[in-house]
């Protein structure tokens, strides 16, 4: 099991920037230019990979294309399908269960894996190694490197990945210069409760659910990410029993629904990439009036407040 380090993940985010750059110059070559125009795409994949493919298989079915995002443990049917296999390390058992004995497509943040030797392609993340056991800068570049894929086979220029990329790290960027000025306030407020709780917009499902994560993953602190819509149909009973702290990614035709109830139940919320009236606290970052920024960008907020608890438990509890 690869062990989890709170300081390494911190350099893991702060190094996000430079592995952003090293990422536009081989988006630039097109690294799915070896790809036909598929009849289906079927992704598989686990955790951070697969809430990367539910929105690159939305985004698709909305261009024409059938496409579904699985769970790698599921039982896949067998049909005619480009089968993309998504795992940072490249090792995740369900997903090389899930591609045992069929053609696939492999993206992994490691050439050599496994789940690569068997591929008839590879497209490599590009994200480095994650030293601090979690996958941060893997799913900033499973999301990136989707977004070209969906550009290529709905017949767009690829290019628009390469200044997405370069806005996504000029976002970043600001981001992590100004922590100091955002980082402590909204810690404190997300602390002041009884989990964390990110909604995000269904094409952004992404954003909530890897927060969660990361809420989970380092730090151990109770999380869950909902859909806003569907928020008022499943999360809004938390606000009535539990000390509700929400971290919303507006952009919803729903948020206001969501909203309302969080304000009569006296919930407080944090706001990320726009101003939300009634927020406790707000967080803006460069580019945030561009959804594609706003989705490969988002999550580092959730990720600065993890490592801050989690770095936080680690020096009041030493080895």
């Amino acid at each position: 099991m690869i062990r989890l380090h709170p300081a390494l993940f911190l350099a893991d985010l702060e190094a996000k920037p430079a592995a952003l750059r090293e990422l536009a110059l081989f988006a630039g070559d097109d690294p799915w230019a070896v790809l036909e125009k598929p009849s289906r795409v079927t992704f598989v994949g686990m955790g951070s990979s697969r809430y990367a493919a539910l929105v690159a298989a939305r985004r698709l079915r909305r261009a024409g294309i059938d496409a579904v995002a699985e769970y790698a443990s599921d039982e896949l049917p067998d049909w005619d399908s480009l089968l993309i296999a998504i795992s940072a390390s490249g090792t995740s058992a369900e997903t090389l269960d899930a591609i045992a004995g069929r053609s696939y497509v492999a993206m992994t943040n490691d050439p050599d894996s496994p789940l690569a030797k068997g591929a008839t392609a590879v497209i490599d993340m590009h994200a480095g190694a994650e030293a601090g056991g979690v996958a941060c800068r893997s799913f900033q570049h499973t999301s990136l490197l989707l977004d070209a894929l969906v550009r290529r086979l709905s017949g767009e220029n690829t290019e628009g990945t390469v200044r997405l990329i370069d806005r996504t790290a000029e976002a970043t960027t600001d981001l992590l210069d100004r922590r100091d000025s955002w980082l402590p306030a909204i810690s404190d407020l997300l602390a002041d409760g009884d989990g964390v709780y990110p909604i995000a917009p269904v094409d952004r499902i992404s954003s909530a659910l890897q927060s969660a994560l990361m809420f989970r993953e380092g730090p151990r602190r109770p999380a869950d990410g909902c859909e806003t819509g569907d928020w008022a149909h499943v999360d809004v009973y938390l606000t009535k029993t539990l000390r509700y702290r929400a971290l919303l990614f507006p952009g919803s035709r729903y948020d206001e629904q969501a909203l309302d109830w969080m304000r009569r139940r006296n919930s407080p919320y944090v706001s990320v990439g726009d101003d939300v009236a009634g927020a406790a606290g707000t967080v803006r970052f460069r580019h945030d009036d561009d959804p594609g920024v706003r989705l490969a960008t988002e999550t580092l907020v959730a990720e600065l407040v993890a490592a801050k608890w989690w770095g936080d438990v680690a020096q009041s509890s030493p080895e």
